[in-house]
């Protein structure tokens, strides 16, 4: 009998615990002010729309760009930002475009020019590159072949 007294009196302490937490929690969630939803805000203003990475100094490195758009109630329709041209890249095909190249092909002896294709490995801030380029070089020192002087044919003779 006095275990069962002791059982009710632990249920009933758990009991109010559980009630008290329920109180605790439901004066919480109604001291919460109800935050009004936040309107999406509709603008009608573009996208911007940037201009190529100008250097600050020579042809590649530190410099800035400048961007624009359009829209009746837009705030700011012009700004500039800062930008960088990677030194390593090939300029000839927009300092903003870099290319995987592969081997140099064999020399065609008829223009003494090898030529190896790129293709589009990444555009940076939107560029517009082309997907593949060609460059060529010049060969280089051509390797003719040695003619057969008296020496070889005496020294083959032998």
């Amino acid at each position: 009998m006095q275990q069962q007294q002791q059982h009710r009196r632990v249920f009933t302490a758990a009991l109010l615990a559980l009630v008290f937490i329920l109180a605790a929690v439901g004066t919480t969630e109604a001291g919460k002010k109800e935050k009004p939803e936040k309107k999406a805000k509709k603008s009608d203003c573009g996208e911007w729309q940037w201009s190529v990475c100008v250097p600050t100094n020579g042809d590649c490195g530190l410099g800035t760009r400048e961007g624009t758009r359009t829209g009746a109630e837009c705030k700011q329709t012009t700004k500039t930002q800062k930008c960088k041209i990677p030194c390593n890249w090939k300029k000839q095909f927009g300092a903003e475009c870099k290319y995987q190249f592969q081997a140099w092909g064999e020399c065609d002896l008829n223009t003494a020019l090898k030529t190896r294709t790129g293709n589009l490995k990444r555009a940076l801030h939107n560029a517009d590159c082309q997907k593949t380029v060609t460059i060529s070089k010049p060969c280089g020192k051509l390797t003719k072949p040695k003619p057969q002087g008296k020496f070889r044919l005496l020294k083959a003779a032998r």
